[in-house]
């Protein structure tokens, strides 16, 4: 349900993982076939979809010969869930967040619904892959919440920081790519600072990834938080935490170790590690949900320790 940045990355990942068990079957997008059809064949990020992209007639789209049903309407409880057989919904519109709103999705036929962002409630549960992922219940839960990109980055070496390290408390600071949710040229804005032209401004505003850790990892619950710098770059962003810690006595290199054994075991293909002197744009498209720097790992005193990590908040997440 929508069919934005996440969407059309969501749709990209799946066609470009042949054993993948989803089908996808429909698309509700406000733009219409044609409109989703251009969207998804070219794109400023990503380049030209390899796949063969057309609009077959104005209620199905072609993905490399597969078809897809698409429809445009704003009011999930109008949308056809039920006749077109639905189990899972990816809402990715920031719209449906919470349990009311999502819960239209289940009413309207859907068995399942995955939200793309930070949940609105205390009623949907979190997961993020790699962390918690393995709590869900089948049976219990028919709405989740998928986090935010952010909160992707930085729950799991998080976990291994506290693991590892004990962690007392910490902030974060997300140098992170401006999103759809900015203006282009200056204009108005609930959030004022968002409200300036994004490709001209570093934009400092809020963001709830820090906190949103304790939604996965409870045991740190009050003892992060953080804020965002809006940068003008189009993708791929950066996560620098800063914590104390338990453990006494240690250096980067011990910090370092245990991000790689994570990233070679429980957390392959999550967490990434990179000892070469890159930039954003190398990032691009990294399936790792987080990327440890490691050569700006730093520990000061006995007891204060600094990770950064990259990630790509569109197709990382």
């Amino acid at each position: 349900n929508g069919f934005g940045r996440i969407g059309r990355n969501f749709l990209r990942c799946w066609y470009e993982r042949e054993d993948s068990p989803i089908e996808v079957v429909a698309i509700n997008d406000s733009g219409g076939v044609k409109n989703a059809a251009h969207l998804l064949k070219y794109d400023s990020m990503l380049g030209t979809f390899k796949a063969e992209v057309k609009a077959i007639d104005d209620k199905t789209l072609s993905v490399g010969g597969k078809p897809i049903t698409v429809v445009s309407n704003r009011d999930p409880l109008k949308l056809p869930w039920a006749d077109l057989g639905i189990d899972i919904v990816i809402e990715g519109t920031g719209v449906f967040i919470d349990g009311p709103g999502a819960g239209k999705h289940i009413q309207a036929g859907a068995k399942k619904v995955i939200i793309t962002a930070p949940a609105k409630g205390a009623d949907i549960p979190t997961y993020v892959v790699g962390v918690n992922a393995d709590d869900y219940d089948h049976d219990v839960a028919n709405i989740i919440s998928n986090a935010s990109c952010t909160t992707n980055c930085l729950a799991p070496f998080v976990k291994i920081m506290d693991a590892e390290f004990g962690i007392v408390k910490g902030t974060m600071t997300t140098t992170h790519s401006y999103t759809g949710d900015q203006r282009l040229l200056d204009a108005s804005h609930r959030d004022l600072r968002r409200a300036r032209a994004a490709a001209l401004n570093i934009v400092p505003t809020s963001t709830g990834a820090a906190k949103a850790v304790a939604l996965v990892l409870p045991q740190l619950k009050g003892k992060l938080n953080g804020i965002a710098l809006r940068v003008p770059t189009p993708n791929v962003s950066v996560v620098d935490l800063v914590v104390n810690t338990v453990k006494k006595g240690f250096t980067a290199e011990d910090v370092n170790t245990a991000f790689r054994n994570a990233a070679n075991g429980s957390l392959k293909g999550i967490l990434g590690v990179s000892d070469l002197p890159l930039v954003s744009i190398d990032f691009r498209c990294s399936d790792e949900s987080s990327t440890i720097d490691s050569s700006l790992t730093m520990v000061m005193g006995d007891d204060m320790l600094k990770v950064v990590a990259w990630y790509d908040n569109e197709w990382g997440y």
